[in-house]
């Protein structure tokens, strides 16, 4: 089966990708987020009595987990404006009719906000 020149195909493969990088940023926000929470762990386990005292809880777990969020966030970010850019330089026939172009965008960009959110809300809750 040939490809013809103009091919929606090439919009949805555009489109998987779009998904297969928020997945990926997703990923990496959740890393981050048990990253950040395990020093809060690790204190709640040094509470305990019956357990030997770990010495002073280090900040870094939250700082590492805070930049996994971000990077994660960004990932997505980025992601988003490369398939806006990309979308843009494909040809009418190639676009699917009576599609909108933009919910994955839109979505893509919510998400990375939500990350952004996220990563100011553990860095005020870590001190």
């Amino acid at each position: 089966m040939a490809i013809s020149d103009s091919d929606p195909r090439v919009f949805f493969a555009s489109e998987r990708t779009l998904l297969a990088w928020v997945r990926t940023g997703l990923t990496i926000i959740a890393i981050g987020f048990v990253i950040a929470r395990f020093g809060l762990f690790v204190r709640l386990l040094s509470l305990q009595p019956h357990l030997s005292p770990i010495s002073g809880s280090s900040p870094l777990s939250a700082v590492l987990g805070i930049l996994f969020v971000l990077v994660g966030a960004a990932t997505i970010l980025i992601a988003a404006i490369q398939h806006q850019r990309f979308v843009a330089t494909l040809s009418p026939p190639d676009l699917p009719p009576a599609y909108s172009r933009k919910i994955a965008v839109v979505l893509s960009l919510l998400v990375a906000a939500l990350g952004f959110v996220l990563s100011g809300y553990l860095w005020v809750t870590s001190r």
